[in-house]
């Protein structure tokens, strides 16, 4: 059966800037335009490449700043990489940023209908879904107010009751989980459940190594945008654990590399 999920060679760049960059475009002129270009260009990604099979979890682990971010936002394709490609072969789901995809100015019922529509819902199906997405975030009180009076974790219930309502082949969710409150964190871990189960891919970062050997069937180690380790998730997870504690990075994913 063909892999839903093709990463080749990836590779993404950002600048630098400097700090003491101008602002404004007077201060850019006063200066004579100096320091208004980059300082540098780095790689957030680089050479990464793996594959994830229809009815698979993968767990992503890594340090902050490893490059997990920006390799869902490529897999999810907000943005376009520099070297390398990806292929997907269905629906994406996506639950990265809070809020993202959201407007702070319109009603959390206005941002749901238009997120869904979106995420590949028609219009039709969106309003019969409505009730039941509201519902799963428990937010039927706050529904008809701006998006702005919300908390971090009242807008990150509504993107995940849209994420998981959309009927999407592969969900692709970062470590927002994480703003939640423990309740609503375990309904949310109930449906990554439920979504397994029903053969659904899911493509999984998190910090929780408990959450991972849960739900995940394969884990990928991530370490300043390269892929150390890709396989089962005992191993992998073991490996990026003995990094965190002191071992050298390289050196644990080579020992995996050996016991595989």
């Amino acid at each position: 059966m063909r892999d839903l999920v093709v990463v080749r060679g990836l590779g993404k760049q950002f600048s630098r800037y400097h700090a003491d960059r101008p602002w404004t475009l007077q201060e850019a002129f006063q200066r004579g335009l100096r320091g208004i270009g980059p300082a540098e260009r780095f790689w957030a990604l680089r050479d990464v490449s793996f594959s994830v099979a229809p009815g698979r979890m993968l767990g992503v682990v890594g340090p902050n700043g490893a490059g997990k971010s920006t390799l869902l936002r490529l897999i999810s394709g907000v943005g376009r990489p520099d070297e390398g490609s990806v292929e997907v072969g269905g629906r994406i789901g996506a639950l990265m940023d809070v809020g993202a995809g959201f407007h702070s100015d319109l009603t959390g019922r206005e941002n749901v209908l238009i997120s869904a529509v979106v995420n590949g819902l028609t219009r039709r199906e969106a309003e019969r879904r409505f009730d039941s997405i509201v519902a799963f975030a428990e937010l039927e009180d706050f529904i008809d107010s701006p998006l702005r009076t919300y908390s971090t974790g009242m807008q990150m219930r509504l993107g995940f009751a849209v994420a998981v309502h959309t009927e999407s082949e592969i969900l692709v969710i970062d470590e927002v989980l994480a703003v939640g409150d423990a309740s609503f964190r375990q309904k949310c871990l109930k449906r990554i459940e439920l979504f397994k189960k029903q053969g659904h891919t899911m493509i999984f970062v998190s910090h929780q190594p408990d959450s991972i050997r849960e739900f995940c069937d394969d884990a990928l180690w991530m370490q300043s945008g390269r892929l150390m380790a890709h396989g089962g998730v005992d191993a992998v997870l073991g490996a990026y654990l003995a990094a965190v504690g002191g071992q050298d990075a390289p050196a644990a994913a080579a020992r995996l590399s050996v016991a595989r």
